[in-house]
């Protein structure tokens, strides 16, 4: 009776092993960190149905905009720390990738257990530990885009690789969700402790990862400023993303006006909805539409990017604009249920595309010695974006055909500035052959 019981959780284990082994990810190490990402994904989701009750969902609509403006300072400040602090830090322990990898989950191991003690009461040391984690989570977040490149099997583009990677997170925050409302139900505090058990789990892991993720020599810092050619005597300036040349700069461009987009349309719609719900619908299903619409995009997006086989980087970018621009054009001049929930989906494939191509751009033309930090200051460049998409959608008059056509603009602004150079770069550019 025990070996019946025990067999179809073993068979279970051995699918998930087979899948994340799959395409020699087994041999090269990327297998691992499929795994690591999942568990780190599901330690996240825990810790995020935890707060829902606390921090971002009970908010009196009174007090709504007040309360998302303090939001959107609270998310903006683990990236002002992480890239000009977290990112060099990292960039100056070059052989301790996966001590790094596995401290952010210790942390947030630490803090998990510090947020059950005060999720139940709403104390103070609520905000400073749901800080932490955030600091912590995108840290490690830098780190694993960083050491994909290390890990990469032969048979498998960066692109995929990324993809991969990315939909293991997915497929385990869609199934942490509902065990996280079942330990709910339990109490307040117990999601977190189920956290914290994840986050010791990825501490193990972190360690197993091969120890090619510690291979790099040499590292320096990365920095956004721009190109500067040494005069007589001056040294050679160190690589940044502006010196290492137009893809990466376009895709950038690409990424913020997508990440704007993104959140314009999470705040607006979460506003104008409560007011002005969907035609036959309450405020909460209509909501409920939007996130589900944008959730299954961005799954769907990631996925087409594991399938991905000979398209660069740079064409999926100009695409995944194309796309913005004339769903978000559609939903300006036809506002209603059906481009609302068109435009939320598209939103969440392109942003996926977009931010895989953005990585393996990345990982391909920035030098291994400054990724990290590269990293580092990408997410925080995509953040910012992020931050002032939901500011602007706070702000605006609760009108859908104006904040579609805002939308709309948004992506303007980006497929005009970026596209041309995108497509360009990689007419003239030789694509990497593990990207293509």
């Amino acid at each position: 009776m025990g070996g019946a019981v025990r067999r179809p959780p073993a068979a279970l284990a051995r699918r998930i092993r087979r899948a994340t082994h799959a395409h020699g990810a087994g041999e090269s190490g990327l297998g691992k960190l499929i795994e690591l990402h999942a568990v780190n994904a599901a330690g996240d989701m825990l810790i995020t149905v935890a707060l829902a009750s606390t921090i971002f969902f009970s908010v009196p609509t009174a007090e709504a905009r007040g309360r998302v403006a303090l939001y959107l300072l609270v998310t903006m400040a683990p990236f002002a720390l992480l890239a000009p602090v977290i990112g060099p830090l990292l960039d100056r322990i070059p052989h301790g990738r996966r001590a790094a990898m596995a401290a952010a989950m210790l942390a947030r191991a630490l803090l998990a257990l510090t947020l059950a003690g005060a999720v139940a009461t709403g104390d103070l040391e609520l905000y400073p530990a749901a800080l932490g984690v955030l600091v912590s989570s995108k840290a490690y977040g830098v780190v694993r885009s960083a050491v994909v490149p290390r890990l990469l099997p032969p048979r498998i583009s960066l692109v995929r690789a990324n993809s991969r990677v990315t939909l293991s997170g997915l497929l385990a925050t869609g199934a942490a969700a509902p065990v996280g409302a079942g330990l709910h139900q339990l109490g307040p505090a117990w999601p977190l402790y189920g956290a914290m058990a994840l986050f010791v789990l990825g501490v193990f892991l972190s360690f197993s990862l091969d120890h090619k993720v510690d291979s790099a020599k040499g590292e320096a810092r990365v920095r956004l400023g721009p190109a500067h050619l040494p005069g007589r005597g001056e040294k050679a300036p160190r690589p940044g993303l502006r010196t290492v040349g137009a893809p990466v700069r376009n895709g950038l461009v690409a990424n913020s006006c997508v990440r704007a987009l993104s959140g314009f349309l999470i705040f607006f719609l979460a506003f104008l909805l409560r007011e002005e719900p969907l035609a036959g619908m309450s405020a909460a299903v209509s909501l409920g539409l939007v996130a589900v619409a944008a959730g299954t995009g961005n799954a769907l997006g990631t996925a087409i990017g594991a399938w991905l086989k000979a398209r660069g980087p740079e064409v999926i970018i100009a695409t995944v604009l194309a796309c913005a621009l004339g769903a978000t054009v559609l939903a300006a001049a036809f506002y209603g249920t059906p481009t609302v929930a068109t435009v939320t989906a598209t939103a969440g494939i392109v942003q996926a595309l977009a931010k895989l191509s953005l990585d393996a751009l990345i990982q391909r033309d920035v030098p291994e010695e400054v990724r990290t930090s590269a990293f580092a200051r990408s997410e925080t460049l995509m953040q910012m974006s992020w931050v002032v998409g939901g500011a602007i959608g706070i702000s605006l008059p609760l009108v859908g055909t104006l904040g579609m056509s805002v939308g709309a603009a948004i992506v303007a602004v980006g497929t005009l500035t970026a596209v041309r150079g995108v497509l360009l770069s990689s007419r003239r550019g030789t694509p990497h052959p593990r990207v293509a």
